[in-house]
Parts: structure tokens; sequence; C-alpha cells
């Protein structure tokens, strides 16, 4: 078996700043990485519910279409941006060739839009049925699909054969 060339973060890491670091994270690289990508997947996720909650607002749109559409896009977008990172260093996908790739990115996807129902649902009912803080109601809501999103990768969609 060939050896596995080191991606940016095990080079980072080779750093002497880090080296304090370095046996905690080759221990746990798979969930420090899981969650930095998650960290900035939030972000994205935030950033686009953001900028389409003002825009769907501003076009007049009641609290409940504000809530599921701004919803969907931040999806649309934090899901992408996760395949990618979670394919490439979180999970080190081994999958090539068209077809496992688009079995990989259906089943990832496919998770995800399970996780989606659930904040959807998280979302209604806390900002448009009961009235919490819309905010306050999005961090809750990702804290449980983060963790949700997690089990499904390792579990489903990036397990090693």
């Amino acid at each position: 078996m060939a050896k596995k060339d080191k991606d940016i973060f095990d080079k980072i890491m080779d750093w002497k700043i880090f080296g304090w670091f370095r046996p905690f994270y080759v221990k746990n690289k798979e969930m420090l990485l899981y969650l930095f990508f998650g960290v900035l997947t939030t972000a994205v996720s935030f950033v686009t519910a953001g900028i389409s909650k003002v825009l769907l607002e501003q076009a007049g749109i009641g609290k409940g279409g504000v809530s599921t559409t701004s919803t969907v896009i931040s999806w649309i977008c934090a899901v992408t941006f996760a395949y990618i990172t979670n394919r490439i260093w979180v999970f080190e996908s081994e999958a090539e060739g068209k077809k496992a790739i688009i079995s990989e990115a259906a089943s990832f996807y496919g998770g995800r839009i399970f996780t989606l129902l659930v904040e959807m649902f998280m979302m209604w009912l806390g900002y448009s049925l009961l009235s919490f803080n819309y905010w306050i109601t999005k961090i809750v809501a990702n804290v449980v699909v983060l963790i949700l999103n997690y089990v499904i990768s390792k579990l489903v969609v990036f397990r090693k054969k």
C-alpha cells in the first residue's frame, strides 16, 4: 500500500509551533476537521440565510415564507460546501470514477435532505409558531443538524468499504 501524501492540515501540524498539539491532532484528525469545516459550513449557512432573510423580508414575504425559503437557500449553499470539504479533507473519500462519485454525492445530499427537514421543522416550530428569536432558533437547529450530519456521513456516506 502506498503511503498517502500529507494534506495541507498535516503540513501545518508539522510546524514547530504546533508540536505540542500534533499528537492530539493525529489521534483526532477526522473529528477536528469535521468541527473546523462544520464551523465554516455554519458560517456559509448563516451568511446565506441572513442575506436571504433580508431580501425576502424586503420583498414582503411573511414569516413562514422567510423561514422556509431562507433555510432552503442556505441549505443548498452549505451542503455543497460541506460535501466538497468532507469528501476531500474530513473523510478522505476513496470513491473514484463518475458513477462512484455520483452515488456518494447522492447519498450525502440524501442524508442532508433528512437533516434539512429536521432543521425546517425546528425553524417552523421555534421561529414561525412559537416566535422565538430567529438566530437562537437557527443556532439550536444547527447544533442538532451538525451532530446528525456527522453520524450520517460517518456511518453511511463515507464509511470505509
